[in-house]
């Protein structure tokens, strides 16, 4: 670490005042987490479970990228894996490159971005180094989350719903100088404020999942939950569906998890869920092959279900395994129900028979990432202390290649965070009366 990133750090861990950050100086360059271009064609015959993160990903030296209007410049303190950190790290489905052609082919300035290696990481946590002209609402100093929604709003399009925006997209995955780094470029739109009483490592873990569990769950751009319905979640103690599970309860829904192994059925009962499915114990096989699916299994999944419910079906399926579980949540869906759906972690191509889906008026919803207002709303209810991070693990910058292994291989329990400038672990709690009121909570979500 340089004399200049050296100054950034001392800063922040003795909360120098705003005045000092406005003057300090910005290295030339910073240690960022990238993949290359020249490496994608290095997994090339493997299966998908084959390809190893800790092959394709580099801790480099990068130089610090030319700040535009309404962007800012972020110290990053800390990050986390995201499933799109393991989809740009083994390629898959394409190389992530294609998308910073793409951006860099609309304005000279997104020329930055295109680049022969691609700083990646979708969220993080840290504090406002510099403002590029346009910029009122932060200031150097201020200690920020980001939410990965980069748009242009040239467009009509996304003025009512930035998601709809066409040039939208995911900040570190479609887009260049992400959060897994020493320093990152944001929109200045993409900034929230940090909650006080959490950590860095805390604060980090929720932005990509958070919001998207809360547009999926909650919003009416998703499923509209509303009390009392009951919501199967997949992978319910996993990164996307903690929060799921967490926003089910906070709701008054009731929600059915669906796990893989009796420690994560205990993360679920810790967060305060009653119904359980351990799809390992169960052994459902929803596919009879690689081209055939077993709609037994479905009906046993049901039959399951019900018998936890007191007779009832799911009014809604937080989908995102995809292809592996879709046709069990077409059919396990009440008549009139919803499967809403995003990520598509166990394939894209999904099948169902869609017989289920018509004749008994069932909606399948996409859904991806979340729009501001959204990305607000659901930090907003983790500095309420209303959600809480699920933060089983945490890594230094320069073992990123093995927490996106450890992600990929779903050898993780809730969300696995990355230190990046902050040397350890406890740090960043600026309120600590708030904290000591939520810290029972927290610990418990924690210690997934």
């Amino acid at each position: 670490m340089g004399v200049a990133m050296k100054n950034i750090l001392e800063a922040i861990l003795n909360d120098a005042p705003a005045a000092e950050f406005a003057s300090i100086e910005i290295p030339e360059s910073y240690e960022a987490v990238t993949v290359h271009k020249d490496d994608v064609d290095m997994f090339a015959g493997m299966t998908t479970r084959e390809k190893d993160p800790r092959q394709s990903l580099h801790l480099d030296q990068v130089p610090v990228p030319e700040l535009g209007p309404g962007e800012a410049l972020v110290a990053v303190m800390a990050s986390s894996i995201n499933y799109n950190t393991v989809w740009t790290s083994i390629f898959e489905p394409l190389p992530t490159f294609g998308f910073l052609e793409r951006y860099g082919r609309t304005h000279d300035l997104a020329k930055r971005h295109d680049l022969p290696y691609h700083i990646i990481g979708s969220d993080l946590s840290g504090v406002v180094l510099r403002t590029g002209p346009g910029v009122n609402a932060w200031h150097p100093g201020d200690e920020v989350v980001a939410h990965c929604l980069s748009v242009e709003l040239e467009n009509p399009a996304g003025h009512n719903d930035t998601m709809m925006d066409p040039e939208q997209r995911i900040w570190g995955f479609e887009t260049n100088f992400g959060g897994l780094a020493h320093i990152a470029l944001v929109k200045s739109n993409q900034l929230m404020p940090k909650p006080k009483h959490l950590t860095w490592e805390e604060a980090a873990a929720p932005g990509l999942v958070n919001s998207t569990a809360y547009r999926q769950l909650v919003s009416r751009n998703g499923a509209g939950m509303k009390q009392g319905d009951v919501v199967l979640i997949w992978g319910a103690s996993g990164g996307l569906g903690s929060y799921a599970t967490q926003y089910a309860l906070n709701g008054g829904a009731i929600p059915v998890c669906v796990v893989s192994s009796p420690e994560k059925a205990e993360i679920c009962r810790k967060m305060g869920a009653e119904y359980i499915i351990d799809r390992n114990e169960e052994g459902y096989q929803f596919w009879k092959d690689e081209h055939t699916q077993n709609p037994r299994e479905w009906q046993r999944l049901g039959k399951k279900i019900r018998e936890l419910t007191g007779g009832e079906d799911v009014d809604i399926v937080y989908e995102h395994p995809g292809r592996e579980t879709f046709g069990a949540s077409v059919y396990v869906t009440k008549k009139g129900g919803t499967i809403v759906t995003c990520a598509s972690t166990s394939g894209y191509m999904h099948e169902y028979d869609n017989r289920y889906l018509w004749m008994n008026l069932k909606r399948i919803v996409g859904s991806h990432f979340a729009n501001y207002k959204e990305s607000f709303e659901a930090n907003r209810l983790i500095d309420k202390g209303m959600i809480h991070p699920t933060l089983s693990k945490t890594f230094p910058l320069a073992e990123t290649g093995q927490a996106a292994f450890e992600v990929h291989r779903n050898l993780h329990q809730g969300k696995v965070g990355v230190l990046c400038l902050s040397p350890e672990e406890g740090l960043g709690v600026r309120d600590p009366e708030k904290r000591a009121k939520f810290e029972t909570e927290i610990n418990r979500f924690r210690n997934t």
